[in-house]
Parts: structure tokens; C-alpha cells; sequence
């Protein structure tokens, strides 16, 4: 049966310090924002995932985006080399999670650098995205280790936010959604539909069509809902001014061996 484990890790008392790229700075209440953390990982749960908590990495401002730190398809994980330095010392405490959990550990090594922000996964097609944090180098080792195991592995362009997956993400069906204005290369996908809202871009399957997004996303939760979806809206607002949404906060594991 699919596992339903969801990799999380407690935001870093420096959480305010953490990087912006392509938003101008705005002051973060940290305490706001561990409570929406825990907001965040108790939705999680009441919709049946159980969370597993990645040891904090407290000196890393960025290590609650622990998506950003690891892929893993199947039960392979990829640990991430990430494209901006002061983020490399996040992996460590992943990687033991995921050896933990029985995944087999492959990593990303010099000069490649890739974050796991900037992988979509659709069914067993796999976009990364190239331009920002990822660059080339990162893409061919991703395929080296991921096509022997059955994925297809699309590179497209990202320039319009820092990953891919601040662009797009996925419905259960497949088709990729986004908010038009930011997607470099919206026909690359081979159904997209555009969202209203940039933060309604970003969708975590829960399941059951349950989708967990951003209650900054009024307009698109109500398209979704006509589209048959169910909607669980999470307060992420103090993430969001460092650029982070719903899909970066967990890594969603489906197969594992249990």
C-alpha cells in the first residue's frame, strides 16, 4: 500500500534572516510563523499523513523549507545540492530522515547544484526546473539517477521565481496549474490551467482530492471547488514573505516499502 509519511522540520529562531531573491524583504514574525507551522503540520495529519520531524537545524534561517534539501522517487532520495551556498548545511539531518526511513541515498556533487523546489512530479514525468538554484549540471546527474528507474525527466526554464515549484504545481489528474504571469513555458505541460492568485499555484495533494494550499488564495480555492476539488486552506502568510508555500514545508513520501 502507498506510504503517506511527510518529512517536516521546525522552523530555525532565525527564520526572519532567511533568503528572498525575487520579493523584497518584509519583516517575519517568527513566532507567527511557528504557529502556522504547527498549523501546517496538524492539517497534514488530520488528513492521514503521518509527520515525521527532520532533527532542526537551528543556525540554518531556510531549513524549514526541507523540500528544497531532498527528491526522492520511490524510494530513492537524491539528496540536493542547493544553488545557494549558506543552504548546503540543511542536508545533513535529511539525509539521515531519509536512510532512516529505508530510502536508498544517492546525492548531487559538485559542480551540479539543485534544489528540490524545482522538481515537479507528475505520474512518472518529472520537470525540473533550470535557471535559478538548479543549473545543468544538476539536471544531468537528477537523470542519471532517476531514468534507470523508470522517470522521464523534463528540464524546463524557470526565471520568473526562485523554483519551479513557485510556478507550478499539480492536480490528482495531472494537469499543472500556475499563475500565468510567472510560468516561463506554460505549453511545456501537456494540460495547463491558469490560476488567479501567484500563491494559488501551489497545491499539496492530501488525498481523497484534497488539496492543501494557501488560505491567501481565496479565488483559486473557489475555481478548484468548481472543479470538483476539496480545498483545506493554511495560514502561511510569514513563509510567504520569504518566498516559501505549502508544497516546500514537507516532503510528501508515497513509496515507501511498508
Amino acid at each position: 500500500m502507498p506510504s503517506q509519511k511527510a518529512l517536516v522540520r521546525r522552523p530555525s529562531p532565525r527564520l526572519a534572516e532567511g533568503l528572498v531573491t525575487h520579493v523584497e524583504r518584509a519583516e517575519v514574525d517568527v513566532d507567527l510563523a511557528v504557529e502556522q507551522w504547527e498549523a501546517y503540520t496538524e492539517a497534514l495529519r488530520t488528513h492521514g499523513w503521518e509527520t515525521v520531524e527532520v532533527d532542526p537545524a537551528e543556525d540554518c534561517p531556510d531549513s524549514v523549507f526541507v523540500e528544497d534539501a531532498v527528491v526522492v522517487f520511490r524510494n530513492v532520495a537524491l539528496i540536493a545540492r542547493p544553488g545557494a551556498e549558506s543552504r548546503r548545511a540543511e542536508t545533513a539531518g535529511v539525509e539521515e530522515a531519509v536512510a532512516r526511513l529505508g530510502c536508498s541515498v544517492n546525492w548531487i556533487w559538485d559542480p551540479g547544484t539543485l534544489d528540490g523546489g524545482d522538481i515537479l512530479k507528475v505520474g512518472d514525468t518529472i520537470y525540473v526546473g533550470r535557471g535559478g538554484r538548479t543549473n545543468a549540471a544538476g539536471v544531468q546527474q537528477l537523470r542519471a539517477v532517476f531514468e534507470p528507474l523508470g522517470a522521464r525527466v523534463v528540464a524546463v526554464p524557470v526565471s520568473k521565481v526562485l523554483h519551479l515549484k513557485s510556478a507550478v504545481t499539480a492536480l490528482p489528474d495531472g494537469t499543472v496549474i500556475g499563475h500565468e504571469p510567472l510560468v516561463d513555458s506554460p505549453s511545456l505541460f501537456p494540460r495547463f490551467l491558469p490560476v488567479p492568485e501567484e500563491s494559488g499555484a501551489h497545491v499539496v495533494l492530501l488525498g481523497g482530492g484534497k488539496l492543501l494550499m494557501s488560505a491567501g488564495a481565496p479565488k483559486t480555492a473557489e475555481l478548484l471547488a468548481d472543479l470538483g476539488h476539496e480545498p483545506v486552506l493554511v495560514d502561511i502568510s510569514e513563509f510567504e514573505k520569504l518566498e516559501g508555500c505549502v508544497t516546500c514545508l514537507s516532503v510528501r513520501l508515497r513509496e515507501l516499502y511498508v
